[in-house]
């Protein structure tokens, strides 16, 4: 059962964040579903009340600048672009910051994060209160209308998360704007509340989606194409045997005879998997580089649950590609 809570709960809804439940809450635009973007099972536990088809990259939403900043790399620009605009409608995708708390899967395995600082007084108070990053897709089952109302939430997430904060219908606005600060000029990824020319007034020109559809990683936010992690060892799928020159990527019984095995779930739970996925593959490839294997092995994974989405992410790991690419 999903508990309701009214503002005046607010310090029950942070503690639920920080022991790693999920709690939908407003934002200005629409109700955020809510979990520790540090924590890889409460991440996973997003995608999976979602019904969310693939691990696209989640926004991690924070109650000040400062407290963003600590997780990624910010320079001159993201710094003038915060001081203006944030708290509000406004997501900056910049470089993960070598000491990043926030866990791979969050960031669908890229080497950089989105960040927002939201404007709604309720979901900063959260924040505040519960002094973690929080990753917050729509609160809604995935492919269905975006809730305004804690009564929207609990329609579709009814029973699948542990509490909605219940702060009154949203001013319902556009998204927020995406605008990816990775690069030498900026780029506009999905234009929302900050108006483009708002942004080139203060950084100059804005490049456009289009310019980096396939450039290396793909693209980098929620909403859009998702991009994946690219390892330096070939992934070969549903391996039902293991070679020594390989590292194996198990699920439920491990394969014998591999070189070196990262179990994602020893129990078959797809959940538990893909929590682990992004940070085993990291692992097996640059274990497995420095041991001289050839190959990661990849055990099979059912498609029920969160297992399709596994199956995208290790599909799209072991497309060929014309060359590989750093990962940091």
């Amino acid at each position: 059962m999903t508990t309701r809570l009214p503002p005046a709960e607010l310090p029950r809804a942070a503690a639920l964040l920080r022991a790693g439940e999920l709690v939908a809450f407003p934002t200005e635009t629409v109700y955020g579903l809510g979990g520790d973007a540090r924590n890889p099972r409460a991440v996973a536990a997003i995608y999976a009340a979602k019904g969310r088809p693939s691990f696209n990259p989640l926004i991690s939403h924070f109650a000040s600048a400062g407290a963003a900043f600590r997780e990624v790399a910010a320079d001159a620009r993201a710094r003038a672009v915060a001081d203006r605009f944030w708290p509000g409608p406004l997501t900056l995708v910049l470089p993960r910051a070598p000491d990043a708390t926030i866990d791979l899967l969050t960031g669908a395995g890229l080497p950089s994060l989105a960040v927002r600082v939201p404007a709604h007084p309720l979901a900063r108070a959260l924040l505040a209160e519960a002094g973690v990053p929080v990753a917050a897709p729509s609160a809604n089952r995935s492919g269905a209308v975006s809730p305004t109302t804690a009564g929207h939430v609990l329609d579709g997430l009814e029973g699948r998360i542990a509490a909605v904060l219940d702060g009154g219908p949203c001013a319902v606005g556009v998204e927020s704007t995406v605008l990816d600060l990775t690069g030498a000029t900026p780029v506009l990824l999905r234009p929302g509340g900050v108006p483009e020319a708002a942004l080139a007034a203060l950084l100059g020109p804005i490049g456009r989606p289009a310019a980096v559809a396939e450039a290396p990683g793909g693209l980098k936010a929620p909403g859009m194409m998702s991009s994946h992690y690219a390892p330096g060892l070939p992934v070969r799928l549903d391996a039902v045997t293991a070679k020594g020159s390989e590292a194996l990527l198990a699920f439920g019984p491990a394969l014998p005879g591999a070189g070196l095995v990262f179990q994602l779930s020893e129990s078959g739970d797809t959940v538990e998997a893909a929590s682990r996925l992004f940070a085993g593959l990291r692992w097996l490839d640059a274990e497995g580089q420095r041991r001289g294997l050839a190959a990661i092995a990849a055990m099979p994974v059912p498609e029920d649950g969160l297992g399709a989405a596994i199956r995208d992410r290790l599909g799209r790991a072991a497309a060929p590609r014309p060359e590989r690419h750093p990962h940091g």
